[in-house]
C-alpha cells in the first residue's frame, strides 16, 4: 500500500566504511539487523539477519547457562558439605576428645577415619600421645601426692608419740628417783639399825636404779617407737607378785603420806603380758593414789579375775577429779 511507512531504521553503529542498523517491518512485524558499507577493496558488503533468531539463541544461551550454573551449585553445595564435614567431624571429635582430658578422662582415643592420613588425622595421633603421657604423670603426682600424705600423717603422729612418750618417761622417772631419795635418806639416818631392814633399804635402791636405767634404754632406742617397733613382749607371770612388789618398794612413800594400803587378792594370779611396761602401770597408778590420798588415808588394790582376764584397781580415799578434768 502505498503512502504507508513500512519501515523504522535505527542506526546503531557508523564508520566511515560501514553502517549498522536496526530495521523494523511493520508488515511483517519483524527486527532485523543491516550492515551494508565496503571493504578494503572496494567491493559492496550488505547483510541481513532477523534479531528473532538471534535472540532465540541467546534465551536459549541464557537458559542452558543458568541450567549449567544450578547444577554447578548444586554438586558444588554437596562437595563443600561433604569436604567440609570430612575436616569438621575429625576437629568436632578432637575438640570432644580435649573436654574429657580437661576433665581427667584418657579413655577417649582419635581413631582416624580415613585410608589415607591428613593433617588432622596426625594432630589426633599426637592428641593420643599427649593423653597417655598425662595420664601417667598425673598418675605419678597423685601416687607421690598420696605417699607425702602419709608421710606427713605418719611424721605427725611419730611427733605425738614422741612428745607422749617422753612425757610418760619423765613422769615415771619422778617414782624411782623419790623411792631412791626416800630410801638412801633412811639409811642415812639409820632409821632401823637392823641389817635386814638395811638390806632391804638397799635392795629397794638397786632395784629402781635398774628400773631407771631400763627406762634410760627405752629413751635411747626412742627409734623403735618412732617405726612403730616397739613391741610387747610376753610373757607368763605372777601379777599378785608383782603388785606386792610394787606395794613393799614404795613403803617408804606410804609412810610419808600416813596412809595404809590394802591388797585384796589370790595368792597367785597368773597372767600373759609384757611385765616389765605391767609393773610401770601399776606403779603410776599406786604412786598416784599415794600422792592424792585424803580424809582417812585409805588406799585399796584389788585384783579380779573374771572370764579369762584380770582387773586391777587401785582405790584412795578423797577429792575426787572434778569433772571437767
Amino acid at each position: 500500500i502505498f503512502g504507508e511507512k513500512q519501515n523504522e531504521v535505527t542506526v546503531m553503529m557508523q564508520s566511515d566504511n560501514y553502517i549498522i542498523q536496526k530495521q523494523t517491518d511493520t508488515r511483517l512485524d519483524s527486527e532485523f539487523l543491516v550492515l551494508y558499507g565496503t571493504l578494503s577493496n572496494g567491493n559492496l558488503i550488505l547483510m541481513r539477519t532477523a534479531l528473532e533468531s538471534i535472540r532465540e539463541s541467546v534465551n536459549l544461551s541464557n537458559t542452558f547457562l543458568a541450567c549449567v550454573g544450578v547444577v554447578a551449585a548444586i554438586i558444588s553445595a554437596v562437595v563443600i558439605v561433604f569436604v567440609s564435614r570430612g575436616i569438621t567431624t575429625p576437629l568436632l571429635r578432637l575438640t570432644d576428645i580435649s573436654k574429657r582430658m580437661t576433665e581427667l578422662d584418657f579413655e577417649a582415643k582419635y581413631q582416624p577415619g580415613r585410608r589415607y592420613h591428613n593433617e588432622v588425622d596426625e594432630l589426633g595421633e599426637y592428641m593420643n600421645v599427649m593423653s597417655t603421657t598425662l595420664e601417667h604423670t598425673i598418675s605419678e603426682l597423685k601416687s607421690a601426692n598420696n605417699q607425702l600424705q602419709i608421710d606427713i600423717d605418719k611424721k605427725t603422729q611419730i611427733d605425738e608419740m614422741r612428745k607422749e612418750f617422753l612425757s610418760n618417761v619423765s613422769h615415771e622417772l619422778k617414782t624411782p628417783l623419790a623411792l631412791i631419795q626416800g630410801y638412801a635418806e633412811g639409811l642415812k639416818e639409820c632409821i632401823n639399825d637392823d641389817a635386814e631392814s638395811r638390806a632391804f633399804y638397799c635392795d629397794v635402791i638397786m632395784d629402781e636404779a635398774s628400773k631407771m636405767n631400763q627406762m634410760v634404754k627405752n629413751l635411747l632406742t626412742l627409734n623403735q617407737l618412732e617405726f612403730g617397733n616397739d613391741e610387747v613382749e610376753f610373757a607368763r607371770f605372777d601379777i599378785a607378785a608383782l603388785v606386792r612388789g610394787v606395794i613393799a618398794s614404795c613403803d617408804i612413800l606410804i609412810q610419808q603420806a600416813g596412809a595404809s594400803v590394802d591388797f585384796v587378792s589370790e595368792e597367785k594370779v597368773y597372767v600373759w603380758g609384757d611385765e616389765f611396761k605391767t609393773e610401770q602401770v601399776v606403779r603410776n597408778y599406786l604412786t598416784n593414789a599415794i600422792h592424792h590420798v585424803d580424809n582417812e588415808k585409805r588406799i585399796e588394790v584389788r585384783i579380779v579375775s573374771s572370764d579369762g582376764k584380770v582387773r586391777v584397781s587401785v582405790f584412795n580415799s578423797g577429792k575426787p577429779i572434778p569433772e571437767e578434768d
